[in-house]
């Protein structure tokens, strides 16, 4: 790992967290570098994205073991790796103009979430414009406290979930105060088990998560 750190100090824009250290810059944290030293495709393209989001003022974190990028807690942007791409990931994507369609759903079940592909270094230099302004425009949403509208259609809750919110009242209480997102979010995963065991035993798991008013992708 520290011998592909090393190499990778020298292509252009990058720097190892130690490096950072030295330029007064201690934000880049080793979470990161491990994650890049380990990606097995796309590792350019996701060093090049890593700092473009960082030199956008933006918090370094490591979330569900991606690149996340935060400003004053809210999740702006996370970088993703995949088979015939990578990608970066905005939570609320669905806020940005987006003239040239560059963003695309990350699913079909998608509502707030929009990614922007990438499958070259060639096409991330070409776009770094137009990432850029999307990061600036999803702070200037998170500074405004925008939200995506929530879906006037509500995916039905899980009968599993309705009986045990009907037997525990605080469960009750907690998910019906959670956002329409992250109660959808909920119901979603809980739903897509084909078992009634298994959608009672993720019940189980996500209910502290509720009970301290967390989505699923909340920390």
């Amino acid at each position: 790992m520290t011998k592909w750190i090393k190499q990778a100090a020298k292509l252009p824009g990058w720097q190892s967290s130690t490096s950072a250290e030295q330029n007064a810059n201690p934000k880049k944290i080793p979470e990161v570098d491990a994650y890049l030293a380990k990606a097995k495709k796309w590792r350019e393209e996701q060093v090049e994205l890593r700092e473009i989001l960082f030199g956008c003022g933006l918090t370094e974190e490591l979330k569900w073991s991606k690149p996340c990028y935060t400003f004053e807690g809210h999740n702006v942007a996370i970088i993703q790796g995949f088979k015939e791409f990578c990608a970066v990931l905005f939570p609320n994507g669905a806020l940005l103009k987006d003239p040239k369609g560059f963003l695309e759903k990350p699913g079909e079940n998608s509502h707030s979430a929009r990614r922007m592909p990438f499958r070259s270094l060639a096409e991330i230099t070409k776009k770094r414009a137009a990432l850029k302004a999307f990061v600036k425009e999803a702070v200037k949403a998170e500074k405004a406290g925008k939200e995506v509208e929530a879906r006037k259609e509500r995916e039905p809750i899980p009968e599993e979930l309705q009986r045990k919110m009907k037997s525990d009242p605080e469960l009750k209480k907690a998910f019906e105060a959670l956002t329409p997102g992250r109660q959808r979010g909920y119901i979603l995963h809980i739903s897509a088990a084909k078992q009634s065991t298994t959608r009672e035993n993720r019940i189980g798991k996500w209910r502290p998560h509720i009970l301290d008013g967390k989505g699923m992708h909340d920390r």
